[in-house]
């Protein structure tokens, strides 16, 4: 066995795979750019050495400096993790050049799975499903027309060498086709260096499953069931589960055993995920097509561990070192029902824009284990530390267990309430509300669901009533606590005051009156001289957080003020409430409303970000449509148009400038 390990790698999968190290007693090295001196994975380690500036490709995708650093620091072996080099051929045969184990499989693997259309006809051969298509070199666009009639419409054209989204174009009609092959081909040249196109089937109800693999050195491979991937915003996955609510055993082994014939076709070792397209409208099962094979660990392993007990990582560094598996294909069991969701750094209320700096909170839920379900959050942050704009944008992965797909759901959305994220946008509201989702829970899911149940964006998810009334009468004990707390001062000028003794809460557009009476171990609220309900809970001026039971309704509540009133969220929703004593109540209504400025004069920053181009200055006159300014953050370019026609008054940026979330670059006249 291996006794130092480096880790390629940073952020949250680096964390976890130094927890499995040192569970098996190797010391551990990490590797880390300037951005990332303080992180977490950095003091976790036994040793760090540093690569270099913060861009990836001067510190984590120098192979030459991580190879370098394993000399230095006499590390045996490397563990890639996912993304950066982990799925690079070259560097696996660096490492076997230089002496130092890859953990990770073959490069002859990595190379032949690499290639989108060498892997399809590898897969075809080796007895696999595939989609049907064309896999060979097409000439031109009318070569391009003629194949995607024969196969027929609707078709996918899909850049070889393409991932994670890019190079793919979806065709309805002749007119798609023409429009959009050499667009395509322009795509896989510019990003991938690779401008091949094939044309295959688009599966209409489409849903992404995936079997997890694991093999060794000596022949062995075993499938550890499936992962529903489905839910998913621009062909990026945002929740997965294990095991899937579509599949059957028949399915699974039937899935399983084509996704081994191919890892034995290519003399596959280590972990490894074969990605499936699997057709929704098809009840039988049979419509399921090999789409690509991930020569590395997925990032979300997790909930296979989960369901069959295994440690993958660990599996890994043992294969790695020559070992067998310690089990076969019988002894792989399936157990309970595992959901993760990928906490991101990003803003739902903004059409999913990139966040990015301080975390000036940070507190997940704390990891559980009891009878009746997990919790677990693996992270590569920490709260004070920078979500920085050179990296992956999530922040964490929250996996929860439970004997059944429900109640592990609910945990899910439990957690998430007690997920508490402040400084920078975060997508937790949207993730709770993807788990309440009634289309979700019932299992009828496919990869366009984010598409087809959020069209217009997302705007917080739908409080039913009675969630309503629990916040209002949690807004009525969180005033008359701070009431009591600011009476018990001494020294006030005419003396005490006793807190109201009833409060008007208006929250979602409606009014409630709210009394409490004490009783032995908790309150009971009188809600609109309705019925008395109880409430137990604990809760102090100045908290975050309260966990209350409303008439044997849980309720967990993030609480921030803002101005004179409550922000309340919980359940994928942010409420503004204001509570006022009964008589201030009355008296409010003759008030004059408050009318918010006008931001319509103003092009303001929408993300923290860099302006990159401001391509008008004072003066210019501008078309609805036109595009202003760039602003980058996360690598990625975001193009600032102007809403209407006007002139520009003033400009107040310039490139080169950092800009804050809702900075202002321009204001018209």
């Amino acid at each position: 066995m291996f006794k130092k390990i480096l880790i390629a790698n940073r952020g949250e999968i680096a964390c976890r795979v130094i927890r499995t190290a040192k569970k098996m007693g190797i010391e551990t090295v990490a590797v880390y750019s300037d951005a990332d001196a303080r992180a977490p994975h950095v003091r976790m380690a036994d040793e760090a050495v540093r690569l270099g500036p913060p861009p990836a490709s001067e510190s984590y995708l120098n192979a030459e400096l991580i190879i370098l650093a394993c000399k230095e620091t006499g590390a045996e072996a490397v563990h890639p993790g996912y993304g950066f080099l982990s799925e690079r051929e070259s560097f696996a045969r660096a490492l076997a050049d230089a002496g130092i184990a890859f953990i990770g499989p073959p490069p002859k693997a990595i190379a032949a799975m690499g290639d989108k259309i060498e892997s399809k006809k590898l897969a075809k051969a080796a007895g696999v499903n595939v989609v049907p298509g064309f896999l060979g070199d097409i000439a031109g666009t009318d070569d391009a027309v003629r194949i995607a009639g024969e196969i027929g419409y609707p078709v996918m054209m899909k850049a070889s060498a393409g991932g994670g989204g890019k190079g793919m174009r979806l065709a309805w009609s002749e007119q798609d086709v023409r429009e959009g092959f050499e667009a395509t081909k322009r795509e896989g040249l510019a990003s991938f260096g690779d401008d091949r196109v094939f044309i295959e089937k688009f599966i209409e109800s489409p849903r992404h499953i995936e079997i997890q693999l694991i093999g060794d050195q000596h022949g062995n491979i075993l499938y550890l069931g499936e992962r529903e991937c489905s839910i998913q915003r621009r062909h990026q996955k945002v929740v997965e589960e294990a095991p899937s609510p579509f599949v059957t055993p028949e399915m699974r082994r039937a899935m399983g055993e084509q996704a081994v014939a191919l890892a034995k076709a290519v003399g596959y070792f280590s972990a490894g995920t074969v990605e499936l397209i699997v057709s929704g409208a098809d009840t039988t099962g049979k419509s399921f097509y090999f789409l690509e094979m991930n020569t590395r660990l997925q990032v979300e392993h997790p909930v296979t561990e989960e369901v069959t007990g295994l440690d993958l990582v660990e599996l890994m560094i043992r294969v790695a070192a020559g070992e067998k598996l310690p089990l076969t294909q019988d002894a792989v069991k399936l157990n309970g029902w595992a959901v993760e969701n990928r906490v991101y750094a990003e803003d739902p209320y903004r059409g999913f824009l990139p966040s990015t700096g301080r975390l000036v909170r940070y507190q997940p839920p704390r990891e559980m284990r009891a009878a009746d379900g997990v919790t677990r959050v693996d992270d590569g942050v920490f709260e004070g530390g920078e979500v920085s704009m050179f990296y992956d944008p999530m922040i964490a992965k929250l996996v929860t267990w439970a004997p059944t797909r429900e109640a592990a759901i609910d945990r899910q959305v439990e957690a998430l309430d007690a997920f508490r994220i402040d400084g920078i946008g975060h997508n937790v509201d949207f993730l709770s509300a993807l788990m309440q989702h009634p289309r979700f829970r019932s299992g009828a899911i496919t990869t366009g669901f984010i598409a087809e149940e959020y069209p217009e964006g997302f705007a917080g998810a739908p409080a039913d009533p009675l969630l309503v009334k629990d916040l209002a009468v949690i807004a009525a004990l969180l005033a008359t606590e701070t009431e009591a707390r600011a009476h018990s001062i001494s020294g006030q000028l005419g003396g005490a005051l006793s807190p109201a003794d009833e409060h008007v809460v208006r929250i979602a557009g409606a009014e409630h009156r709210i009394r409490f009476e004490g009783f032995e171990g908790g309150l009971i609220a009188q809600v609109d001289d309705n019925a008395g309900w109880e409430v137990i809970a604990r809760w102090e001026p100045g908290q975050p957080l309260i966990k209350a039971r409303i008439d044997e309704r849980s309720r967990t509540v993030q609480i921030a003020r803002k101005g004179r009133q409550w922000q309340l969220t919980s359940r994928g929703a942010s409420h503004r409430v204001d509570v006022l004593p009964a008589h201030v109540a009355d008296l409010s209504r003759h008030m004059i409303e408050k009318i918010p400025p006008d931001l319509s004069k103003y092009l303001i920053c929408p993300m923290p970000g860099l302006l990159t181009a401001l391509n008008v200055g004072e003066g210019d006159a501008v078309e609805a449509g036109q595009p202003l300014a760039v602003v980058e953050a996360m690598k990625m370019e975001n193009i600032l148009r102007a809403e209407k026609s006007g002139r520009v008054k003033t400009v107040s940026a310039k490139p080169g400038e950092s800009l804050a979330v809702d900075a202002v670059i321009l204001e018209f006249e």
